[in-house]
């Protein structure tokens, strides 16, 4: 998948993977990963999903990264902040107190940006890309983030045959292949998502669909 896609997707207003609201599973879940501390928080491929607000009101720093200025901007001006924009390469810089949206390509992030970080949050990122670029992207992550790093990761899966993504299916079976290599993994829910589920039922799911959540802890 090139950039041009993604430019393409938030030109369009094509981003019916943006969830308006804050995630159930983060809200459920994460003082499972991350307990009563607020250690830095890395938000890959993060959009401009509520999720972030909700993390930054609980004393977190936020580092998310995007592609998109659209999604950048929007982030801000939806919620009527205002954000110091700092122009660079390889990421523009949208800062708002401890909340940063780094605007660019994942792929230019290095172990220096996130030197800070001790937790991720990845509800879009993982499930945006086909399967080509997965083993790509959990490298990448693994090679940037500090060790002893904790994830939240949330994974859809569904028949591949009714369905084009993004967001793609992402099996539980993937998930392991993936990051058991460098990770301790629980997988900590599976839930069924029926066919008449909204989700499900605008994309034509007739099989339905599962959700899972895992947290993962870097070895």
């Amino acid at each position: 998948m090139e950039h041009e896609f993604w430019h393409e997707r938030w030109a369009k207003d094509q981003i019916g993977f943006h969830e308006g609201s804050v995630n159930q599973y983060l809200h459920d879940h994460w003082p499972e990963l991350a307990g009563q501390g607020t250690d830095a928080v890395f938000v890959p491929l993060c959009g401009k999903a509520q999720d972030m607000w909700w993390l930054h009101d609980r004393g977190h720093p936020v580092i998310g990264v995007e592609l998109s200025s659209i999604a950048c901007k929007d982030f801000f001006e939806e919620a009527q902040e205002k954000a110091q924009v700092q122009p660079g390469e390889p990421f523009t810089v949208f800062r708002h107190h401890e909340l940063q949206l780094w605007c660019g390509d994942f792929f230019q992030l290095a172990p220096d940006d996130l030197k800070h970080t001790r937790l991720v949050y990845d509800r879009a990122a993982l499930i945006a890309l086909p399967p080509a670029m997965r083993k790509g992207y959990v490298d990448h992550l693994t090679a940037v983030i500090p060790d002893d790093t904790r994830i939240l990761l949330i994974t859809l899966d569904y028949d591949s045959t009714e369905m084009q993504g993004p967001p793609f299916n992402v099996s539980d079976q993937e998930v392991f292949e993936l990051y058991g290599e460098d990770y301790d993994i629980n997988h900590v829910v599976k839930r069924d998502m029926a066919r008449d589920n909204p989700f499900a039922k605008r994309k034509g799911l007739r099989n339905g669909a599962s959700e899972s959540v895992f947290i993962l802890r870097k070895k």
